[in-house]
């Protein structure tokens, strides 16, 4: 059985397995082929890959013999037509937005499994590869934050004066919103934490930041840890609340997202208006829509004095140690669709590897992506 692992496109700087993972599949009689090249915007060179007996092959031939091929992105029309016959592919692929990709996948029969589907269950937390890149974009996103802000983030007490401490707003306390609070504390910042789920408070106030109440939030407990539509009613006094501390706020982090649906937006044009001059947000959500009317995904604008900078692939910007997480959460599932001696088991009885198929057998299989082919 081969194992294939490709380059990504070019905005991509991550790998699916950086060496030292790959050797691991190498131990079980598994062939791994590298694509030449693949690993180089992570550090990691031909030349590693060869000490643990991993080849490096052009991209052609590695779609053509591969059982496997790891692709964190979705592979072209040209690379699907290369493919043989019942190829398995594992990566994040979105299927919710992306479910017409998946239907010409299905009728290609290929065998999708995308890691951003796995149930957010207990057992599942070891190949949970959105925590694992939320975490640094969670991260990133105050140190990119901290870079452009013309401003300290700590307080000082100095001989020429004193400076106040930054004040950051997090929308959203989920696994990259909780990263941030922790970042932005280490730095001396003063952190306010708006989050629809009551059950995050007693986290956001362990880390050293005040929680944003607003009464009313619909459950959301099983939303698998992601946020859930609001009544109206709600929305406005949500709008209100994060009004009243967007004007006061220097740094603003929004990580707000609804699985399969556009992010909502959490911040207006009359809030931007009220901000301070220099004052920054970074949206996380902004590769589905973004949680403000301005965010544009992968650019930095200026609106009103404000710099509102959209980027989704924060985890992209620490591309070795993304890499050796995901690396990790991909090794761990793999696990469940090898047997020891190698070979293919696609055991649909388990609920992880049952979960994230997205196509099997020339259908679609996950019901989520089903409905919205309609």
């Amino acid at each position: 059985m081969t194992i294939g692992i490709l380059k990504e496109p070019a905005y991509e700087t991550r790998i699916s397995l950086l060496p030292e993972a790959a050797a691991s599949l190498t131990k079980q009689n598994i062939i791994v082929q590298l694509e030449k090249n693949a690993g180089a915007l992570a550090y990691a060179f031909n030349d590693a890959y060869q000490t643990k007996n991993i080849q490096a092959f052009e991209r052609s031939e590695i779609l053509k013999q591969a059982d496997i091929l790891l692709s964190i992105n979705p592979l072209s029309e040209e690379d699907v037509q290369q493919l043989k016959p019942n190829a398995i592919l594992v990566g994040v692929y979105q299927p919710l937005f992306n479910y017409d990709l998946m239907k010409q996948w299905a009728e290609k029969n290929i065998t999708t499994f995308s890691l951003d589907m796995i149930p957010r269950t207990t057992r599942a937390q070891s190949m949970d590869v959105l925590s694992s890149q939320a975490n640094i974009a969670g991260y990133k996103a105050v140190v990119e934050a901290a870079n452009i802000y013309p401003r300290y983030f700590p307080m000082f007490i100095t001989a020429a004066g004193s400076i106040t401490p930054a004040k950051v707003l997090i929308l959203g306390a989920g696994v990259a919103g909780l990263q941030a609070v922790a970042t932005a504390r280490r730095l001396g910042a003063v952190v306010e934490v708006f989050d629809t789920r009551p059950a995050v408070k007693e986290e956001v106030m362990s880390l050293g930041a005040k929680f944003i109440e607003v009464e009313g939030a619909a459950d959301a407990s099983k939303a698998g840890g992601y946020a859930v539509e609001q009544t109206e009613e709600y929305k406005q006094k949500q709008q209100q609340r994060i009004a009243d501390s967007i004007a006061k706020a220097d740094i603003v982090i929004t990580t707000a997202q609804i699985p399969g649906k556009k992010a909502p937006i959490l911040i207006t044009d009359e809030m931007l208006n009220a901000m301070k001059p220099g004052s920054v947000i970074i949206d996380i959500a902004s590769a589905t829509g973004g949680n403000t009317l301005q965010t544009k995904n992968n650019e930095t604008i200026q609106y009103n004095n404000v710099t509102i900078v959209g980027n989704s692939n924060l985890a992209s910007t620490l591309p070795s140690d993304a890499s050796k997480l995901y690396g990790k959460n991909v090794l761990n599932f793999l696990q469940l669709i090898i047997t020891k001696e190698g070979n293919i088991n696609l055991n649909f009885d388990d609920d992880i590897v049952a979960g994230c198929c997205i196509t099997h057998n020339g259908k679609v299989v996950n019901e989520r992506v089903k409905s919205l082919i309609g």
